[in-house]
């Protein structure tokens, strides 16, 4: 358990991480989060969905330990013209078993570091209301834009509400 959290951004998908990646997203979804996919996730439609995640105006990291693949967040780049500053967090995905071990903060800080470096200083996100997701993002320094009623669908066909957040990224050290 001693070996160090490393934190690196993929460009292409080996097939240990593609293996690893759509197991975190089966067990997330399983779990219940609301980051899109509805449960029960078939591990074809979470590979398929990996497979299609690197790509122009995405960068996405992983946080490993040994190999294993502790987890994931995408930011976004936003494309138009007239958003050069900003960029959206996306799929921020720990697995159960590494939850409230720091892997989440490492990621966003890493996130956060590359949105400076691309030019990017307006951060938006969006979480499903009650999610200990918010609490997270609130100590990170998120503010609350607002909130959306009955914004994502869940398993069990409830319509549940999300909370907006945007950060303003300070240049150099935050």
């Amino acid at each position: 358990m001693g070996a160090i959290i490393e934190i690196m951004e993929l460009h292409n998908l080996e097939p240990s991480a593609l293996e690893q990646l759509s197991d975190l997203l089966v067990r997330i979804v399983e779990g219940g989060a609301s980051i899109g996919f509805l449960s029960p996730l078939e591990f074809g439609e979470a590979a398929t969905y990996w497979k299609q995640v690197i790509g122009r105006g995405v960068k996405l990291w992983i946080a490993t330990r040994d190999d294993q693949v502790l987890g994931t967040v995408q930011l976004h780049l936003a494309g138009k013209k007239n958003a050069s500053h900003r960029a959206e967090v996306a799929k921020l995905m720990v697995h159960p078993d590494h939850r409230r071990s720091g892997v989440a903060r490492l990621l966003m800080k890493t996130l956060e570091e590359a949105a400076r470096e691309e030019g990017r200083f307006l951060l938006v996100l969006d979480t499903r209301e009650g999610d200990s997701s918010n609490d997270l993002y609130k100590s990170l320094g998120y503010i609350e834009a607002g909130r959306i009623p009955e914004f994502a669908q869940s398993a069990g066909g409830t319509l549940d509400t999300t909370v907006l957040y945007y950060k303003k990224l300070k240049y150099g050290k935050n």
